[in-house]
Order: structure tokens, then C-alpha cells, then sequence
């Protein structure tokens, strides 16, 4: 069974989710960072990633203008947000962070 965002997001361990576009080239960037964090962090985190334009209700009330934009959640809180391509050791420093 597939949980729904809302479940993921106020789950104990921090979920970050890439908010991104099939149309958007920076976006296409973050797949392999996003892949290779995955292989680093294993289970300290869930990385998630929506598309915009088929979950136009869910990007608005996040209020994304722009992708890609990555918000890392813990407990159904936002912790960190930021739009544009990111590496994938900022993105484990700032997951690590906020894991404890």
C-alpha cells in the first residue's frame, strides 16, 4: 500500500522532497544527486520527488514558483527549503542536521 504524501511527510525520520518538472533542465540535473544521496544516507531519510504539473494542488500550497525546489520535513514541519540545483553533500549535511 502507497502512502499518501501527507503520511510521508509526518513520518519521525526527515523526508525530502524534490518538487520538479519533466520540462525542466535543472530538475533533469537533480535525478543523479538525488540518486547518489540515497545510496549515502540508505535509510536516514526519504527522498520523495512530485511533479508540478501533475500535483498542481499539492505544489500550490507549498507555494513553488519555481523548480527544482527541495523542502526536507520531519514531523510534518518544514525544516529547510531552497530552489535550484543542490549538491549531494549539502543536501546529506543538511538531512544529518536535522536527523537527530
Amino acid at each position: 500500500m502507497q502512502k499518501s504524501f501527507s503520511e510521508l511527510v509526518n513520518e519521525g525520520k526527515p523526508v525530502l522532497v524534490d518538487f520538479s518538472a519533466e520540462w525542466c533542465g535543472p530538475c533533469k540535473m537533480m535525478a543523479p544527486v538525488l540518486r547518489q544521496l540515497k545510496d549515502t544516507i540508505g535509510d536516514e531519510a526519504t527522498i520523495i520527488t512530485v511533479d508540478v504539473d501533475r500535483n498542481p494542488a499539492l505544489a500550490g500550497s507549498y507555494n513553488i514558483s519555481g523548480v527544482p525546489t527541495l523542502i526536507l520535513f520531519k514531523q510534518g514541519k518544514i525544516l529547510w527549503r531552497q530552489s535550484g540545483v543542490v549538491t549531494a553533500n549539502h543536501l546529506k549535511g543538511i538531512i544529518e542536521q536535522h536527523a537527530g
